[in-house]
């Protein structure tokens, strides 16, 4: 791909999601909790039961289930996290100043658009795009009482903050079997990254790479996976569903060979998701999913700080990363048809979160630290083909705490809650 061929396909799929504002859906790691308004009022669940064209994001299979339809979404999403210090001293090799320090973003526009078109009573095809971010931070310039940090900011090195997005195209086709009781569905996922880090380059004589380690600007890259997914029905009015997405293999971003580990690498993690659902009776549906994240797997994500303190340099193939660990999810949904036009749903979700609290320095720069998502919503049809959506979601507030590695009695308190309110509008063709 040249250079201009990237500059217009990244202008046409980020205009397409709007992402120039969005840079922290920090739920379940950075993935979000779910994907379209009527899953994320159920907690995300949604595996095993597809109710609209945003279904490609997660089961491509319930797409034959869903006819010809578009829905366009979009989220208001606001996280607030912050870190707290206590303790330590102006010894080296790294204190950090004392004191509370809040990122300073924190709302920010989501789009989703979904896309189904029903080929026959067996087939269908459809286009979702959405994005995930969650990697944001944007830290003001503090002062510091130490000597060594004359520029103040969290890493003695001014305004501080890392901004990652991630933007997907999905195609997908669907086929059922046995007069619609199975279903199976594949989709090919295209995937742009984006990403800028400033205020690192404190860190620049532990960096394989230190000319480009921080404040290089916005890089980009591009990759490229597939998901697959099926759903049965065992029994009138049950379904199972399961779904997989591939890690999706990534270019790397080359304004930061000297921060990633692998020389700028940051794939995408795999995932897995599988889940039930149960009509039980003509008005009320239950759903559980499971999903599990394999952080590990992405050294860039995965790697510990251990390697840090043994000498391995930042950018390294065995550098550094955020030490996060692999998670695993449990949903819980329902909804009730209350009327013909009114639809209600909520849901809970647990997940535990992938920060270790020997990983708390380099997590300031990416607190996901969420486990609890309490989410509710309802759809209402103002005609016999349009319907609005609204999903909210509230995430309490977590903390996670830990030793600064590299100033002695030195602690460091990461904390985040989130609120978040989807809007979708539905047009049945």
């Amino acid at each position: 791909m040249t250079p201009l061929q990237k500059k217009l396909f990244s202008g046409v799929l980020f205009s397409a999601l709007g992402l120039s504002s969005v840079a922290a859906n920090a739920t379940n790691g950075y993935f979000a909790h779910g994907y379209g308004a009527r899953s994320k009022a159920m907690a995300g669940t949604g595996v095993a039961f597809s109710q609209d064209a945003v279904a490609g994001a997660l089961n491509p299979a319930g797409l034959v289930y869903v006819g010809t339809r578009l829905d366009v979404e979009v989220e208001l999403f606001s996280p607030l996290r912050q870190y707290s210090v206590q303790g330590g001293s102006n010894q080296p090799p790294f204190p950090l100043a004392n004191g509370t320090v809040e990122s300073q973003s924190d709302v920010f526009v989501v789009p989703t658009v979904g896309w189904s078109y029903k080929i026959d009573n067996k087939q269908s095809v459809g286009v979702t795009l959405y994005g995930n971010g969650g990697m944001n931070t944007d830290y003001p310039v503090t002062p510091s009482p130490y000597s060594r940090c004359p520029q103040g900011g969290t890493f003695c090195a001014g305004f501080t903050g890392v901004d990652l997005s991630q933007a997907f195209l999905v195609g997908s086709y669907a086929h059922s079997f046995a007069d619609g009781r199975y279903a199976l569905g594949i989709s090919p996922i295209f995937a742009m990254q984006t990403f800028k880090a400033n205020g690192l380059a404190s860190f620049g004589n532990f960096s394989s790479d230190s000319q480009n380690l921080s404040n290089s600007g916005r890089d980009y890259s591009y990759g490229a996976g597939f998901r697959v997914g099926g759903q049965a029905e065992l029994i009138p009015g049950v379904r199972l569903g399961a779904a997989y997405k591939s890690r999706i293999y990534m270019t790397k971003l080359n304004s930061y060979t000297g921060l990633f580990a692998e020389q700028g690498g940051f794939d995408i993690p795999d995932s897995f998701n599988v889940g039930l659902s149960w009509a039980m009776n003509k008005a009320i549906t239950t759903a559980f999913d499971v999903e599990q994240i394999r952080y590990s797997q992405v050294n860039s994500v995965g790697n510990s700080f251990q390697s840090f303190l043994q000498g391995v340099p930042l950018g390294a193939n065995n550098g550094a990363g955020f030490g996060w660990k692999d998670m695993t999810i449990y949903k819980l949904g329902a909804q009730w048809q209350q009327s013909e036009k009114l639809i209600l749903r909520g849901g809970v979700s647990y997940g535990q979160q992938p920060i270790d609290s020997s990983q708390v320095l380099f997590n300031v720069l990416a607190p996901g630290v969420q486990e609890w998502h309490l989410t509710t919503g309802f759809s209402y049809a103002f005609t016999d083909k349009d319907d609005l959506s609204f999903a909210f979601m509230y995430s309490p507030p977590k903390t996670v705490t830990g030793q600064n590695p590299l100033s002695s009695g030195q602690t460091i308190e990461l904390q985040m809650y989130q609120f978040s309110g989807q809007f979708a509008w539905s047009r049945r063709f």
